[in-house]
């Protein structure tokens, strides 16, 4: 308590600020690791640890499954990992060294882990130090325009959650995700602008502004896209964008969308691919209201089933090339859902490894963005 009532310690650069927690908490030392913005490695905030694999490391298990593990430390005494979760989103994991081990510490760890995912939101918005060492490669000016208006890749709370991959990580044009939860509804959204450059980006920034501003002025789903029609048409006239804009009931789970252009929202249920759920006729792309000769755009509606696990997409996904020369295609995306379904994967996780599954097995650079979206509800049982 005195730690954090201390008015210097809001001045610190993080490197010191953790350094303090962990003395504070009674630890020898601690280390925090970002993942890296492809979600491949783990990055040290201090010069004086190494970079670990995601895939082939103890802590890159605990990032995968956000639960603690525990090994002997190199120097004596022990290491454990916890997780850094800032709500729902996977920030990276924490090294707590200690000669041992006990429910104490243990609690303590945790309080540390909490507070460094704090300490890290709040610095990351404005510190590039961070944004830095979490970037293994120079990002194209459209690229970063367009993660500036990102949210974070995974926002939920105990009954839904909402994750988000895009790539290419560096040079993406286009191609944007948005999500957000009220106390009655998970808003999610996945647009592809016309082209790959900055205009590109430009439309997206520009569709998502409109997005938000509708949203948070109080606007249902149909006069929310047309803001963002009128938002294109007065600033933008020349681009557009495809895009579905949806919105979930979180006690009843009725899922509200609109398709603007854009490849059909996929539903998986019971570890099966519910075909032709959520297929409708698809409205014209947002920009182009002329195209609706007069009438509004149509809104549908599905009931999900606790469990279920919806998807949305950009043809950059199925589009991407095998190294065989062969599409993607939508079987292979949809049974890559389904088996980490099965595996009982975090939604996140089960993301990030799809994802790498397209980039790893392409036999040339991605020819579009590719941008998935996944959306599960899992409403508390009836008492």
């Amino acid at each position: 308590m005195d730690f954090l009532a201390d008015p210097a310690n809001p001045t610190l650069d993080l490197s010191t600020a953790a350094a303090r927690c962990t003395k504070a908490l009674g630890f020898q030392h601690a280390v925090a690791y970002l993942a890296d913005l492809q979600q491949r490695r783990l990055v040290p905030l201090t010069d004086i640890a190494s970079t670990l694999s995601i895939d082939d490391s103890l802590a890159g298990w605990t990032y995968r499954t956000q639960s603690l593990r525990v090994e002997e430390s190199e120097t004596g005494g022990m290491t454990a990992w916890f997780p850094l979760l800032d709500g729902a989103e996977r920030l990276g994991v924490l090294a707590v060294h200690t000669q041992a081990l006990t429910a104490a510490s243990l609690t303590r760890g945790r309080a540390l882990g909490t507070l460094l995912s704090m300490m890290i939101t709040s610095k990351r918005a404005y510190k590039d130090s961070v944004v830095r060492r979490t970037r293994t490669a120079p990002m194209r000016l459209p690229a970063e325009l367009l993660r500036a208006f990102l949210p974070p890749r995974t926002i939920g709370n105990g009954h839904v959650v909402s994750t988000a991959v895009l790539e290419p990580a560096y040079e993406i044009g286009g191609d944007a995700f948005d999500h957000c939860l009220t106390d009655t509804t998970l808003h999610a959204t996945v647009l592809d602008a016309m082209g790959h450059n900055l205009a590109s980006g430009l439309t997206s920034a520009v569709s998502l502004a409109a997005c938000r501003n509708a949203r948070r002025t109080g606007e249902d789903l149909p006069d929310l896209v047309d803001s963002v029609d009128q938002a294109l048409a007065e600033w933008l006239p020349d681009q557009f964008c495809t895009a579905v804009l949806t919105q979930l009931d979180l006690a009843t789970g009725v899922l509200r969308w609109s398709n603007c252009g854009h490849p059909a929202p996929l539903l998986i249920r019971d570890q099966q691919l519910v075909v032709d759920a959520l297929e409708r006729e698809a409205d014209p792309p947002m920009g182009m209201p002329f195209l609706l000769a007069g009438r509004s755009r149509r809104i549908h509606e599905h009931a999900l089933q606790p469990g279920d696990r919806v998807l949305l997409y950009t043809d950059g996904v199925t589009e991407a090339r095998t190294r065989d020369g062969n599409l993607f295609g939508l079987e292979r995306f949809v049974d890559h859902v389904i088996r980490a379904t099965a595996a009982g994967e975090l939604a996140p996780e089960s993301l990030r490894r799809l994802i790498h599954a397209i980039l790893d097995t392409k036999s040339s650079r991605l020819q579009d963005d590719a941008t998935i979206l996944l959306l599960e509800w899992n409403p508390p049982s009836p008492t």
